[in-house]
């Protein structure tokens, strides 16, 4: 290795990160076509920095499609118990104290989940404890963006101490090159203690000898920190282990526990905690390697890591990172990875900034769900066991944020990558079985969390099933989601972690089997109104499941259930409302009051109902009132659009119970409102840029709602391969499906005035529907649409052919 005196940002410079860095705010983006030239890689039109200020808590590190390591910063506004945003990284907070190995895309509930093992490129000698050093004053470094680059599977990053790091990464493993300044003392810091929410437990062992650093973390605690309940999550469910190997000589070492430093100590280890602030403030563990700079100030480091085993760990990178090999190498790899995995959705036209937000909106919708599971096939089972994959699965996935995936993420999971669903499928499958047969709502790793409210699972594997994905066990699936659908547990009683991680998957099941709704007072969840509606949409997908499996009984009496929504929505007010258990209205109401909800107010719940949309235009008082209200919804009463959210009494981007409101259009026979719509949300609530995402982006939720409405689809309703139909942004995109033909949307004549429907083609016959059925689906086809400058108010409107 060459002795490089010069400064970091001259590195940086040389492989030209400054000038790829011209990172613009959000607004609307520009429409003229620019030609697509056919060469050009997807990935070359990926900013991962998008999303990482607004609240979208993504993070633009390193990491592989449905990654096991995603080595990212964990930023620091001064307290070492907290960080800059959800997830590590805020574009706002420009200090850190080190990278970390896994991350979680998009989650709320700051700081996150994950962040495990932050390694810490340190300039200077170790002379007291970093855990110590609370304020994150010392052993922590600002930088600037002109010295950072984030492109697809790769990081890099030019610390104003003078260190650097290039970072790439495989599916459980990564190599990185970190460089100090000449002449000065240089360390590597494992926090092993230190994830995000914080640890039980962490140790770490210092093998001179073979130059390796191996370790571990136990912990969990996602959503420890929420007001709502959350202290009952304050517990530990996965340990996660590594092991780095080094190039060169340790020159010095040493560990660290709260208050005192070991030097030239190789081995130990000691938890955090999940308190926060001065609560846990100086506790916690790690260790360090020091490197002589005089004769060589570049290091270079392999890392594996497994949620099973050291050997795991070990096998993982001997498996997946040869020995020698640079960081260049293990780049070009993951770039032609995500290069494959992009190339699913292939799109001509456009403008820069629009090819920009969609293929970064695709990356993101294809970061998740992550694996597991190690290249043996073992895996953390959430009875906390090892186990080995089911036949026939060729992985073990997690991070299933189901209240928020199930509306769309899932949907173009399905359409996309049918293979990886349904594994997917199957490990939700495996770790219910693993669970005394319960399906938990929001899955980190091994960990049933049960953040949020419904049954989401219900709805995605009913998906799942309705648009093709085989490959999981789905007769045994589709019965143990019934049995949680109709036999009471014990936890549905209790109040532990609620209201917002309430243990009950079907809170009080007895009695919203008897009353037909979940009672406000007695319902021991979030919200008895949003439950209601939670449970609806996911029995009526359960209901098409059953349907499609031949199960004629259970699809009828499930169907049935998916219109219970009926027993929250008040007439005398028009809207969706909590009750009592006998049967009185929750008082006082008010439509932009969240009694009775989660995260929404009623005005937004209301619309809640895509399983049954004609029936609630019809408890409204008919399709024209309903589409009126519609147009409230959406609309400021001087007639100006109010999109953005900030307003309880309308729509609202930044969160999910809402976000297929714009597409309900299409069901009251006016479609070209759901065109006008989705266009203005388009151009003005996403962009590019760090705030380019209208909120948390929920594991790839926000970015699949955007990457569906630039293409012209969106979900009808889960448990349905029926799809929407809107204006599509590019004048021609195909969508790949594995094992089925094409999918090709031409629409020649969008541009930024050109954002209404005036007719459809499908496989070369008129379409005058807006939808399409699973037919689509399962032979693929052309959909050719004719657009115009202004509202085609005839076209696909007939009452008869409206979406039910």
């Amino acid at each position: 290795m060459s002795h490089r005196p010069a400064a970091p940002t001259r590195r940086i410079a040389a492989l030209g990160l400054a000038t790829t860095l011209a990172l613009t705010l959000p607004g609307p983006l520009a429409s003229a076509a620019v030609p697509h030239p056919a060469q050009e890689r997807p990935t070359a039109s990926v900013d991962p920095l998008i999303g990482s200020a607004n609240g979208g808590n993504t993070y633009p590190g390193a990491t592989r499609p449905y990654g096991m390591i995603a080595w990212s910063p964990t930023s620091t506004t001064g307290d070492q118990t907290s960080t800059g945003a959800a997830n590590g990284y805020s574009y706002d907070t420009t200090r850190i104290r080190g990278l970390s190995l896994t991350h979680v895309n998009g989650a709320g509930c700051n700081p996150g989940a994950a962040g495990d093992i932050p390694i810490m490129p340190f300039v200077g000698d170790v002379t007291s404890s970093p855990s110590a050093d609370t304020k994150d004053a010392v052993y922590a470094s600002d930088f600037s963006h002109d010295n950072e680059r984030a492109v697809p599977g790769r990081y890099t990053l030019g610390l104003d101490s003078g260190a650097e790091a290039d970072l790439a990464v495989s599916r459980r493993a990564g190599v990185a090159d970190f460089a100090f300044p000449s002449g000065k003392a240089a360390s590597l810091l494992f926090r092993t203690s230190n994830s995000l929410n914080g640890s039980e437990d962490a140790h770490i062992d210092i093998d001179r000898a073979h130059r390796k650093v191996t370790g571990w973390v136990l912990t969990g605690a996602f959503c420890g920190r929420r007001a709502n309940g959350g202290t009952n999550n304050r517990k530990s469910y996965y340990k996660l282990y590594f092991s780095a190997s080094f190039d060169r000589d340790f020159d010095s070492y040493g560990t660290w526990k709260d208050a005192t430093v070991s030097p030239g100590s190789t081995s130990g280890g000691g938890g955090e905690g999940y308190a926060t602030g001065a609560d846990r403030a100086g506790r916690g563990s790690g260790g360090w390697v020091g490197f002589d700079t005089a004769p060589d100030n570049d290091v270079h480091m392999r890392l594996g890591i497994s949620y099973v085993s050291l050997k795991g760990a070990e096998t993982n990178l001997r498996e997946e990172i040869a020995p020698r090999v640079s960081v260049d190498a293990v780049a070009a790899e993951a770039r032609r990875d995500w290069d494959r995995e992009l190339d699913s959705v292939r799109i001509s036209g456009g403008s820069e900034s629009q090819r920009t937000a969609f293929y970064t909106a695709l990356y993101h919708s294809l970061m998740q769900p992550n694996i597991i599971s190690d290249t043996d096939g073992r895996y953390p089972g959430m009875d906390g066991a090892p186990h080995r994959l089911a036949h026939g699965q060729s992985a073990q996935y997690s991070n299933f944020s189901g209240w928020d995936q199930y509306r769309a993420q899932i949907q173009l999971l399905a359409l996309l990558k049918p293979k990886v669903a349904g594994d997917f499928a199957q490990s939700l499958y495996n770790f219910a079985g693993q669970n005394d047969g319960v399906w938990d709502r929001w899955v980190h790793v091994n960990g049933a969390t049960h953040v949020m409210t419904g049954d989401p699972s219900a709805a995605t594997l009913a998906t799942f099933y309705a648009m093709g994905v085989r490959g999981f066990d789905y007769e045994g699936a589709f019965e143990s989601l019934a049995r949680q659908a109709t036999e009471p547990r014990d936890a549905g009683l209790s109040d532990a972690g609620c209201p917002g991680q309430c243990e009950g998957q079907r809170p009080n099941l007895a009695q919203y089997l008897s009353s037909h709704y979940a009672a406000q007072d007695v319902c021991h969840c979030w919200g008895g109104a949003a439950e209601t509606l939670e449970d609806s949409v996911a029995d009526a997908a359960l209901g098409s499941w059953a349907k499609l499996l031949g199960r004629d009984e259970e699809a009828a009496y499930f169907t049935d259930r998916g219109t219970w929504w009926r027993n929250v929505f008040n007439p005398g007010t028009g809207y969706v409302q909590a009750r009592e258990l006998d049967g009185s209205w929750v008082m006082p109401f008010s439509p932009g009051s969240d009694l009775g909800f989660a995260q929404g107010t009623s005005a937004t719940y209301t619309w809640m109902v895509p399983q049954d949309v004609q029936g609630l235009a019809d408890a409204m008082g008919g399709r024209e009132t309903a589409a009126t209200r519609l147009d409230g919804f959406f609309h400021k009463a001087d007639g100006s659009w109010s999109v953005r959210g900030g307003d309880a009494l309308r729509y609202d981007p930044t969160n999910e119970p809402g976000i297929h409101a714009p597409w309900l259009y299409n069901a009251l026979g006016q479609p070209w409102k759901t065109q006008a719509t989705v266009r203005e949300i388009v151009n003005t609530v996403y962009g590019t840029g760090p705030s380019g995402l209208p909120g948390n982006d929920d594991l790839g939720t926000m970015s699949a709602w955007y990457v569906f409405s630039a293409l012209g689809l969106y979900p009808k309703a889960p448990g349905s391969a029926d799809l929407l139909l809107g204006a599509p942004l590019f004048p021609h995109a195909v969508v790949d499906r594995p094992g089925r033909a094409d999918l090709v949307i031409d629409a020649p004549a969008t541009d930024a005035t050109h954002a209404y429907v005036a007719g459809v083609r499908l496989n070369g016959r008129d379409q005058d529907r807006s939808w399409t059925d699973a037919d689509l689906l399962r032979t693929g086809g052309t959909l050719a649409y004719r657009l115009t400058d202004r509202p085609d108010t005839g076209w696909a409107t007939d009452p008869a052919g409206l979406p039910r």
